[in-house]
């Protein structure tokens, strides 16, 4: 596994190096609440988007990491300006009915989405790819609206990343992941201590 991840590591080029490393810095500090690492973000999935374009002509994830750098750019306003009278935007929760909502809607979503690639694409590994894309996009609102929950999304999404780029051989990718799951993870408990905390400040 370790010679898997050196090859992995030494094939990389400049640009795949810059965007893993930026993207690691985004979730570092969004989990932080570090409202500036949101352009982290969006200079990571600009340079993802560059090199699914150029290096592996994967045109629709180059599509796909260009509407993340939008939502990067929202992301940042939100947390900014999305609070009363354009205050920094504030920790908030969902209710069981809207985690009912998001679960359920995105279950269909990902199962219709993998079907509709598995049966007129050549997409490869459809089944994995359409559940872990959907659902980034919905823990990646949750984030924008700054919802606690939604590093338990991130969570079980890295989690099952991990999984999946293992099954792959991909290993220096897994184990990036598994990064992902303790910045998450450590996120989720420091966010919903600092939501508690808010409830009981006085109005």
């Amino acid at each position: 596994m370790i010679n898997s991840i050196w090859q992995e590591a030494s094939a990389f080029s400049w640009v795949e190096w810059a965007a893993t490393l930026t993207a690691l810095g985004y979730v570092w500090l969004t989990s932080r609440q570090k409202t500036w690492g949101w352009w982290w973000g969006v200079i990571s999935c600009a340079l993802w988007a560059y090199a699914s374009y150029a290096i592996y002509n994967l045109y629709s994830d180059a599509l796909l990491q260009v509407f993340y750098v939008v939502m990067g750019v929202w992301g940042w306003y939100q947390w900014k300006y999305g609070g009363d009278k354009q205050q920094q935007l504030p920790l908030s929760n969902l209710s069981n009915k809207q985690h009912a909502l998001l679960i359920g809607g995105g279950v269909a979503a990902a199962l219709l989405s993998a079907f509709l690639f598995d049966t007129f694409t050549s997409s490869a590994a459809p089944w994995w790819n359409a559940p872990l894309t959907v659902f980034s996009i919905v823990a990646t609102f949750l984030l924008i609206q700054k919802k606690w929950e939604s590093w338990l999304y991130w969570m079980v999404i890295d989690g099952a990343y991990v999984v999946f780029y293992g099954s792959q051989d991909a290993y220096l990718f897994a184990l990036v992941m598994v990064v992902y799951v303790i910045i998450a993870t450590k996120a989720y408990f420091s966010w919903r201590a600092d939501f508690r905390k808010l409830q009981r400040m006085p109005l």
